[in-house]
C-alpha cells in the first residue's frame, strides 16, 4: 500500500475540467477533419473502430479516478497521432514520407512512432491509477504499466491480422503497413515496450531526487 506522505503534487494537480473540455474539442474538430479528408475512408472507419469505446473508456475513467494535468496532456497528445495516422494509411503518413526522405530511410515510420507513443503517452496515465487510486505498492505502480503495454500491444497485433485476414484478403500486408517487413509485429511491440520503460524509468527518477534532502 501506499504511504499516506504520497500526496498528488507538482505534476500530479489534477487536470480542471475546462482543460478537459478544450482537448475534447480540439480532438472533436481533429477526428472530423481525418474523416472527411482521408485519402482511404473505409482505412479510416477501420482504424477509427476503438477510438470511440477507448473515448467513453476514458470519461468513465476519468470520473473514477481524477486524471493529472499531465496524464489528460499525454493522452490527448497520443489520440491527435493515432487520428492523424489514420488519416492516411500509416505506410503513406505524409509526415512519416517527409522523415524517411530526410534521414534516408528505407521505410516510413510513423506506425513505429505511433506504437512507441502508445507506450510513451499512455504509461503514466495507467502508474497514476495504479499509485494514487488502487494504492498498490510501489514497485507495482511501475511494472504492471509495462505488462498492460506489452499485453495490450500484443492484443492489437493479433487482431489487426484478423481484421485483415477477414476484410482485406487480397491487399492484408498494405493494410498491416508491414512494407515488406516479416517482423514488423514484433518490431512494433517492442518499440511500444521501449517507450513504456523510458517513461517510467524518468518518472522512478524524477520521484526519486525529489525525496532527497
Amino acid at each position: 500500500m501506499a504511504s499516506k506522505a504520497e500526496t498528488r503534487t507538482g505534476n500530479d494537480y489534477v487536470a480542471a475540467p475546462t482543460l478537459i473540455g478544450v482537448y475534447a474539442f480540439l480532438f472533436s474538430a481533429f477526428w472530423a477533419y481525418t474523416g472527411f479528408t482521408t485519402s482511404n475512408f473505409t482505412n479510416w472507419l477501420l482504424e477509427n473502430t476503438l477510438t470511440i469505446p477507448f473515448i467513453i473508456l476514458l470519461y468513465y475513467l476519468n470520473r473514477w479516478h481524477k486524471f493529472s494535468t499531465l496524464a489528460v496532456s499525454l493522452i490527448f497528445i497520443f489520440l491527435l497521432l493515432h487520428v492523424y495516422g489514420s488519416q492516411h494509411t500509416y505506410a503513406e503518413n505524409p509526415f512519416g514520407e517527409w522523415v524517411k526522405e530526410l534521414l534516408n530511410l528505407q521505410r516510413n515510420h510513423f506506425d513505429r512512432m505511433v506504437h512507441f507513443g502508445f507506450g510513451f503517452l499512455l504509461a503514466y496515465p495507467m502508474h497514476e491509477i495504479f499509485r494514487y487510486k488502487l494504492r498498490l505498492a510501489n514497485w507495482l505502480t511501475y511494472l504492471l504499466p509495462l505488462e498492460i503495454t506489452f499485453s495490450l500491444s500484443a492484443l492489437y497485433e493479433v487482431v489487426e491480422w484478423l481484421v485483415a485476414d477477414i476484410f482485406f484478403k487480397e491487399g492484408g500486408k498494405d493494410f498491416l503497413g508491414m512494407q515488406g517487413d516479416m517482423w514488423d509485429a514484433q518490431k512494433d511491440i517492442a518499440l511500444a515496450v521501449l517507450g513504456t520503460t523510458i517513461i517510467m524509468l524518468h518518472v522512478f527518477l524524477v520521484r526519486k531526487g525529489l525525496r532527497r534532502p
